[in-house]
């Protein structure tokens, strides 16, 4: 792309030392590390480190310009602008000549369920002969049989994104369903996005390092659907506390569906129940009542179902092909994944008071009437810390025996973690502290019996432990393996 076509098409305050537009630029760079020569590099401003002060860096590497908030004092072509981490979309968005234009893209955002919804409707789409790429926290891939493509972010970047969306038209892809973040809302890397439909799943506390407050959460999410225009649709969870609030920051001319278990709802849940080898209810559409039988467990796993069907709903796809389809699929790795049985030990990503408290009573009602269901848990380090002694008071209220250990410590003390997640306890006399994960996951094996369940529960399908010096190999699954058996 050249500079010319760049300046004339993006919102700018003033250029500096731009004396040739008619230069070529290779790619988009916000890390000076990995800048390529002809490169634009952007400055972005994070909450840890400010690009600015790596630009000259970016320049010795061969960044063609930079995209500044503030002007540099050193000799290269510079476009400044307001806000990077808005300008960085927009580039992108033109450098891939506006790709989600051509493609029908679906956004799932919520606190809980995202992963797992957006692999269903991704498999409901599949279902109905329509190819669908996805893209989301383990990954992007093609179609639901490809391999997973690294991911950094749960949303990436824009421009990784737009270039995952230039790269789906090139293989003629025509749907998306993707994971869209709070994070990445509030960053605009999702800016210059056309999405055609958008899926709440639920909206708990999560993030409040970043957003502060439960209001700015709900903004972030809330952006997702502000911005769907008239023939898009939205999917509401109409059993949130927030999706009232949602509802109201639609446009009238959005096709609006809903789906739920409590309250009223387009495509509502009844009669739920909850066996060993999976959850059952009857579902009502439209005052017609189909028996739905899943292989995945829990409520959470009942609602995540509703998502995906009210969404292949709005889709218009066959609604008994979309529930068979829905009835043969296990769950996601790491979400409630059953590893071992005798005793029964599941591995999950809840990290949330939400989650937690959702994934231990899904535990709990395939726990056997003389059985003890122990959980294993910890919280990241340099997160919010608020939600730790509510996980605390969750995990002893839910649970009969409780492991508290460590999960991501990052820069922090694990100790300190393992502290705050105490207090909120009512008493600590019979809670098994152990900072080591791998020990913690053998003290529940020495204590489980043959009826037990033990739910290890905050990592799910990562392979890695972050510590504050290093990052080290450490899969929960493969742990539970190795210490309780492949059974």
């Amino acid at each position: 792309m050249r500079l010319d076509t760049l300046v004339n098409n993006i919102t700018y305050i003033e250029l500096v030392n731009m004396d040739d537009l008619s230069e070529e630029v290779a790619g988009i760079s916000y890390n000076s590390k990995k800048t390529q020569p002809n490169d634009i590099f952007v400055c972005l401003t994070g909450e840890h480190v400010d690009g600015h002060e790596y630009a000259e860096e970016a320049a010795a590497n061969g960044a063609r310009v930079c995209v500044v908030e503030r002007r540099l004092n050193f000799d290269i072509p510079q476009i400044v602008v307001d806000d990077t981490t808005e300008a960085i979309a927009q580039i992108s968005d033109l450098f891939y000549s506006s790709p989600s234009k051509k493609l029908n893209i679906i956004g799932v955002t919520g606190t809980n369920g995202k992963t797992t919804v957006t692999h269903l409707i991704q498999k409901l789409f599949e279902a109905q002969e329509q190819e669908c790429a996805l893209i989301g926290t383990l990954g992007h891939k093609f179609f639901s049989k490809d391999t997973y493509h690294d991911a950094k972010h749960t949303t990436p970047q824009a421009p990784e994104l737009q270039k995952i969306f230039y790269e789906i038209n090139e293989k003629c892809i025509k749907n998306v369903v993707m994971e869209v973040s709070s994070h990445a809302l509030a960053q605009h890397r999702v800016d210059y996005c056309d999405f055609n439909g958008a899926v709440l799943t639920n909206l708990t506390q999560d993030h409040l390092d970043f957003h502060i407050t439960m209001n700015n959460y709900f903004k972030a999410k809330a952006q997702l659907f502000e911005g769907l225009v008239s023939g898009d649709f939205a999917v509401i969870n109409a059993d949130d506390e927030y999706a009232g609030r949602f509802m109201e920051v639609i446009s009238p001319t959005v096709n609006l569906y809903t789906y739920g278990i409590n309250m009223p709802a387009d495509v509502q849940a009844k009669d739920v129940e909850f066996k060993h080898d999976g959850a059952s209810f009857t579902c009502v559409i439209k005052d017609k009542e189909y028996r739905v039988n899943l292989k995945m467990n829990g409520m959470f796993s009942v609602y995540n179902v509703l998502a995906a069907l009210t969404t292949a709903i709005a889709q218009k796809f066959d609604i008994e092909k979309s529930i068979k389809t829905l009835e043969g699929m296990g769950g996601v790795a790491g979400r409630f994944e059953i590893i071992t049985n005798k005793p029964t030990v599941i591995v999950d990503y809840a990290h949330t008071p939400d989650g937690l408290e959702n994934v231990l009573k899904a535990a709990r009602d395939i726990t056997p009437s003389d059985g003890k269901l122990i959980c294993i848990f910890g919280c990241g380090g340099d997160r919010d810390a608020t939600k730790r002694p509510k996980m605390g008071r969750i995990a002893e209220e839910s649970a009969d025996k409780v492991i508290v250990t460590s999960d991501n410590p990052r820069s922090e003390d694990p100790q300190q973690i393992i502290t705050d997640i105490l207090a909120g306890f009512k008493s600590v006399n019979d809670v098994i502290v152990e900072p080591d994960r791998e020990l913690a996951i053998k003290e529940a094996h020495k204590i489980a019996g043959e009826k037990d369940v033990v739910l290890v529960a905050g990592k799910g399908h990562e392979d890695y432990q972050i510590l504050a010096d290093e990052t080290i190999h450490f899969d929960d699954r493969e742990k539970v393996r190795e210490i309780f058996g492949e059974g």
